[in-house]
């Protein structure tokens, strides 16, 4: 049985979760605190953490942040207000690897933590997180798991081997796909570059989460988004 932490001040919530999340067979710890959160990850280290972000005391942010410092492999689903995308783009630059909103729905419940899970069985797996596929018309980038400074390098490496091909780039994330911060601005440096260069790009996939992001931080401005691969390549004419 995996076992799941939840951290948030107020008891409903705190109980609804450990319903919900008992329902789907994982072993719920709970926590009324941040302060009290770090102690139970501490003791008991727990694969996948939710927290909700405004708390009194220690903050959601902070406690995303010492977790990280302690497993920055845990995964750290934050909890914010309702179309609150300055915190969750904040959560995401400290390494938070999804968000959900409150009031918290099922589907955006169960969406998170199948995301997670599969991010937590790719990274058990060993699999590279960036590999591209040259079409001959046009290369693909595919893009899963979690993005952060670790797997930077490799997306640059695919990224620039892909423009010196002189054809049109998609790139293509998985919906398990997240993206820290840093993450994020290689992402707005090399789409830049290929602007400057002429080079058509499109993104392909990706979680409704991270679409909002994407277009909040201006990366949409660069390469438009589109469901599948197939639609990008017909939208760049390759």
């Amino acid at each position: 049985m995996s076992k799941i932490l939840v951290i948030d001040d107020e008891k409903p919530t705190l109980s609804m979760f450990k319903l919900f999340l008992g329902a789907y067979g994982y072993e719920v710890l709970t926590a009324e605190s941040g302060e009290a959160g770090l102690e139970v990850f501490v003791r008991e280290h727990p694969p996948i953490v939710l927290t909700d972000i405004k708390m009194p005391g220690m903050d959601g942010l902070h406690v995303l942040k010492r977790i990280k410092e302690i497993d920055p492999f845990a995964e750290v689903i934050v909890i914010t207000g309702h179309g609150d995308m300055d915190i969750a783009i904040t959560a995401l630059n400290l390494n938070a690897t999804d968000f959900i909103n409150k009031p918290i729905q099922r589907g955006d419940l169960d969406a998170a933590l199948r995301r997670a899970e599969e991010r937590l069985q790719l990274l058990r797996d060993k699999e590279e997180e960036v590999a591209s596929r040259d079409l001959g018309y046009a290369v693909v980038i595919d893009v899963k798991g979690n993005i952060t400074s670790r797997s930077e390098p490799f997306l640059i490496a695919e990224y620039e081997k892909a423009a010196a091909s002189g054809g049109s780039i998609v790139m293509r994330f998985d919906d398990n796909s997240s993206i820290n911060g840093a993450g994020i601005a290689v992402l707005i440096q090399l789409f830049s570059e290929s602007e400057k260069q002429g080079q058509a790009v499109a993104i392909a996939g990706l979680s409704e989460n991270f679409r909002k992001v994407f277009d909040m931080v201006g990366i949409t401005r660069f390469a438009a988004i589109y469901d599948t691969e197939e639609e990008a390549l017909t939208a760049l004419g390759a």
